[in-house]
């Protein structure tokens, strides 16, 4: 199996295991409303995908594959064993986007590619997709230029790939978790009630908590939120603008990047 047939495969997966979980097992009160938002949410994907795929020459694992071709990047220039430089990798790509999160969420022309995923109004897992086009394209140039000055092996960008698809339907699933075993699990990982907190409708809370896989980064960078001062089953999500139904279509969050209102 190829790589893009293994990422497929995964996500597939993933969106029947988790939706049927969440279906199951809810944690946040708002209602989901599928029949809505999942073909918009889930159109996104696509569209995102075929972004790339038509304005990009390279993807970041191709980005890989040429640097080792060319042995550039920090890693090739150190000749790093392979278990070292997959786990280096991994982390470093890790803290990128962690960094990259961040400044989405403090420079304003950013924020406004950034802010569609915090329009949604309820979280399950098609929000894990629901990212402008404009941000997948720089996140994918941002991921490039690292793999590059790294000098990423294949493997490990191709892995940290699938992990940040996974875990982005994971974090954004709207399951519940018993209590302990969240806890627990928040000491390596970023969980689905941490990721919320970064979704609710107040500004201290949707600027903590910027983890994708690893929930580290927030706790040393003092991003760390605990607990949102609203119960997780009632807390309520999205900003306080674009609340209306003509803004959750399609056309309209396409446009949202070019239209007012900041935080």
């Amino acid at each position: 199996m190829n790589g893009v047939a293994l990422r497929i495969a995964v996500f597939v997966a993933l969106v029947l295991v988790l939706g049927l979980a969440e279906w199951r097992w809810p944690r946040n009160r708002a209602r989901p409303g599928r029949r809505r938002r999942w073909p918009v949410n889930f159109g996104f994907g696509a569209l995102n995908v075929l972004t790339v795929r038509l304005l990009l020459p390279w993807l970041a694992v191709d980005a890989a594959l040429w640097a080792q071709a060319n042995q550039l990047g920090v890693l090739n220039a150190m000749r790093t064993p392979a278990w070292a430089s997959i786990t280096i990798s991994l982390l470093a790509l890790d803290l990128v986007i962690y960094a990259q999160h961040r400044l989405m969420h403090r420079i304003g022309w950013l924020w406004r590619v950034h802010r569609m995923h915090h329009t949604d109004l309820a979280l399950d897992v098609s929000s894990g997709v629901r990212f402008h086009p404009l941000e997948i394209v720089f996140s994918m140039l941002v991921k490039i230029a690292a793999v590059i000055a790294l000098g990423a092996p294949a493997a490990a960008v191709l892995g940290f790939e699938i992990l940040l698809s996974s875990f982005a339907l994971f974090t954004h699933t709207n399951l519940y978790l018993p209590g302990r075993l969240d806890s627990w699990l928040r000491w390596v990982i970023v969980t689905p009630d941490m990721h919320r907190i970064h979704h609710s409708v107040l500004r201290d809370e949707h600027d903590r908590n910027f983890g994708f896989h690893v929930s580290w980064w927030d706790r040393i960078f003092r991003s760390y939120r605990q607990s949102p001062s609203q119960p997780q089953q009632t807390m309520t999500l999205g900003l306080g603008a674009f609340r209306d139904a003509r803004e959750q279509g399609f056309p309209a969050l396409l446009r949202q990047p070019f239209v007012g209102e900041s935080q």
